[in-house]
């Protein structure tokens, strides 16, 4: 990877049906389930029990930990269950269920925190319940916390937004792009070490680059970068690269060579929150593919279920083959349609029944593709064969060998596949199999 001139040179469909349109706002859902862990790290502890009355950005669970976030009301109304939730990615984790009144009723306590200086932005941040609404789901303000300590010279806004059909984003950018200019604000004043803001845009988004410039027209800190409209330029390795140059090593972090990653989104979201206290209790989320009737970008309330934000869109136009949280490269599958829209929810993509079936894989061509389309010119070859060793020692080594830990599961490899090989799968697999051994030999050591 070291001598691309660009990394992610994937041509994928764009299918952007909803671009440079306005969103429009689901005023209320009957009910909502709020999961205590929307995010990276610890789940947030319960502040209310079941036949409690709560109101809209109430407070109703605590962070629990450094790396935690809080959850708010999204919803006026009565606490009816807290149970247990069975996330997409497998994890049970606890879930506050509220029936709402329908009355919307705001909570009093909602005012704008004081900011004076670094600490009282992350401390915003925290409050806020603002996780990494590009779907990494990370507590910005752990990552505000390298501000702190020094090296960081320069923040890049992640305005790609790669992925097929999904324009949450690129509505931030055209429609609150004022937001986006208090959130750069608030990070010049207190984190004046950074010397450049780079908001980084797929070249085939014109608008939002005209709108980004027109902001920032006369700051010297911002430079709006136009990158390839190739996948998957919004991947955190792949961004940094393309508008910097540097490369994250295996097992490093952004702040390791001096920067840091902030999607469009949550800039928006903690601007807000700065200046009128709200936190984040609803959000944008793209409602589109090839089964929706009516593809548009809904202002959901967090934890209304998918069910409801399909009648409130308009339903679909064909059955429904699948339905994914996120975009078809690398969207979850949810379980049900009862599934709830969280806080990294960008968007609720639902397949017909034929696109929806995949090809039988066949034998293996060895033609190179998937190596070549990898961003960061890994061997998924390699992985799968490193599977197929009956000796773990073998196995591991072969997969330590050829830099497991650095794919990042864009499924550039499974795209372009012409064997239909599940390739991105085996990845996975292989990572997670490579993880539990390095857990199980970190525990000899104890």
């Amino acid at each position: 990877m070291f001598g691309f001139k660009t990394m992610g040179s994937t041509h994928i469909p764009h299918y952007k049906n909803t671009a440079g349109k306005p969103a429009v706002v689901m005023p209320d859902a009957k009910e909502v389930l709020l999961p205590l862990s929307q995010h990276i790290g610890a789940p947030a502890t319960p502040l209310v029990k079941i036949g409690d009355e709560v109101k809209v950005g109430q407070k109703i669970a605590e962070a629990n930990g450094f790396v935690s976030s809080p959850i708010y009301a999204s919803v006026s109304g009565k606490v009816s269950k807290i149970e247990d939730y069975l996330r997409p990615d497998g994890r049970t984790v606890a879930a506050i269920r509220i029936v709402s009144d329908g009355l919307m009723t705001r909570c009093d306590e909602i005012a704008p925190p004081t900011v004076d200086d670094i600490d009282g932005l992350i401390s915003a941040a925290r409050e806020s319940g603002l996780v990494g609404l590009g779907g990494a789901g990370f507590p910005l303000s752990v990552k505000l916390e390298a501000l702190k300590k020094g090296g960081i010279d320069k923040i890049i806004i992640n305005g790609a937004e790669c992925e097929p059909y999904i324009t949450c984003d690129t509505y931030a950018m055209l429609y609150e792009s004022e937001w986006i200019g208090k959130g750069i604000a608030l990070l010049e004043k207190f984190a004046p070490s950074v010397d450049q803001f780079i908001i980084g845009i797929e070249k085939n988004k014109p608008a939002c680059i005209k709108e980004m410039k027109r902001i920032f027209e006369g700051d010297e800190k911002v430079k709006v970068v136009s990158l390839p409209d190739t996948y998957p330029q919004g991947g955190e390795k792949v961004l940094i690269y393309n508008t910097t140059k540097r490369i994250i090593n295996e097992g490093k972090l952004p702040a390791d060579v001096g920067v840091l990653v902030i999607n469009v989104t949550s800039l928006t979201i903690l601007a807000k929150y700065v200046e009128c206290g709200e936190p984040l209790i609803s959000r944008c989320v793209t409602l589109d593919g090839s089964a929706v009737a009516e593809p548009k970008n809904i202002i959901a309330p967090i934890g209304c279920s998918i069910r409801e934000l399909l009648e409130f869109g308009g339903g679909l136009k064909k059955d429904a083959g699948k339905v994914l949280y996120g975009g078809p490269m690398m969207g979850t599958t949810a379980a049900s349609l009862d599934e709830p829209i969280v806080k990294t929810t960008g968007a609720i993509t639902i397949l017909d029944r034929k696109d929806s079936i995949l090809s039988e894989p066949t034998a293996c061509i060895h033609c190179g593709r998937c190596i070549r389309s990898c961003p960061l010119d890994l061997s998924p070859v390699a992985y799968s064969k490193a599977l197929e060793c009956e000796s773990q020692e073998e196995k591991i080594a072969m997969l330590d060998k050829n830099k497991i830990m650095l794919c990042m599961e864009c499924g550039c490899c499974s795209f372009v596949c012409p064997a239909s090989r599940p390739l991105v799968q085996n990845n996975r697999i292989a990572k997670a199999e490579y993880r539990e051994h390095q857990a199980a030999m970190a525990k000899l050591k104890k």
